[in-house]
């Protein structure tokens, strides 16, 4: 894609995008939605969209199949189908995934002082969203979600309801094209102070061929010291033979770029650089687990938060 778009909801610059080119639910998605051609009026129109493929799977629907969601077509519940017959732990496994997200937030927000969150595969709305308890716990939290799938878009008004202090944007970008988000980003995100660049199950969709590595660094390259990474990648290394098939399966079911899982070791290697930290690199629900909750024994993830530079102060 490499072209990317931007829209804000909360504070100041917000009111401005806003009385340029008018809100829905409070939110301007129009300049969006004419770059993708992508209709918000709801599933329907979003079904007959030029250009919108309903007949093939996309991973972040089926995603969102498998956290219980409804923004799905039969092509999606059949690969995520798939997936579980292959894989029975894998509902299990993206829930975990999901506490994560809303742990390690937290925590950035509430002990590392992190004001700004930059969430790059940000899949369809559902509980625990990064704004919502990123501004839980400091409503001046500014919030940039990146996607390129026009069904996320369509929801984007949802990603954009912040508190008055803080804001949230949405962007139409392709995580090929880091300089592209980057730049957009700088409407909203301040690149001189602290952020947090979130990456979850994202970085299996890109191929080896394409750098994932070198993507990261691009983005880490940018962040001031005292930022952190939030990562999370689907692990080959973990019930290795039930993950081999349900790749396979619901590859050959995808549109778009095709799942790479990969092992610890290669995982870690997107933290290069960076200072991990406690209790390092992990499966999601040993990341930091709340105390008395159940979680299962095994996630088949590998997931960890590291630091640039020195330590975030408080913003």
């Amino acid at each position: 894609m490499g072209a990317s778009a931007e829209t804000e909801a909360g504070g100041p610059r917000s009111a401005r995008a806003t009385h340029r080119r008018g809100a829905i639910g409070g939110a301007s998605i129009a300049r969006v939605s004419e770059q993708t051609g992508a209709s918000t009026a709801g599933l329907p129109a979003e079904a007959q969209a030029p250009g919108f493929d309903t007949q093939h799977a996309h991973s972040a629907r089926v995603y969102n199949y498998w956290l219980g969601g409804k923004d799905n077509f039969a092509a999606d519940r059949e690969a995520a189908e798939q997936a579980i017959t292959a894989n029975p732990g894998i509902v299990t496994d993206v829930r975990a995934n999901r506490a994560f997200l809303a742990r390690a937030v937290r925590f950035l927000a509430t002990e590392c002082g992190v004001r700004q969150f930059l969430d790059i595969g940000t899949g369809l709305p559902t509980a625990s969203n990064t704004h919502e308890v990123a501004q839980a716990a400091a409503p001046d939290a500014r919030i940039v979600y990146v996607d390129n799938d026009p069904i996320v878009l369509a929801h984007a008004r949802a990603l954009l309801a912040s508190t008055p202090q803080g804001a949230t944007a949405y962007l139409d970008a392709d995580l090929r094209d880091p300089q592209a988000i980057l730049r957009a980003a700088a409407k909203t995100l301040d690149f001189s102070r602290p952020i947090a660049l979130m990456l979850l199950i994202i970085l299996h969709l890109i191929p080896d061929g394409d750098d994932p590595y070198g993507i990261v660094t691009a983005l880490v390259e940018r962040l001031a010291e005292g930022s952190y990474v939030v990562l999370a990648h689907p692990a080959s290394d973990i019930r290795a033979a039930q993950i081999a098939e349900m790749t396979r399966r619901v590859n050959e079911r995808m549109s778009g770029p095709r799942a790479t899982m990969r092992d610890r070791a290669a995982i870690t290697h997107f933290f290069d650089g960076l200072d991990l930290v406690e209790p390092g690199l992990v499966q999601p629900q040993q990341w930091r687990p709340e105390p008395g909750l159940l979680s299962p024994p095994r996630v088949t993830a590998w997931c960890g938060v590291a630091r640039k530079g020195r330590p975030a102060g408080r913003a």
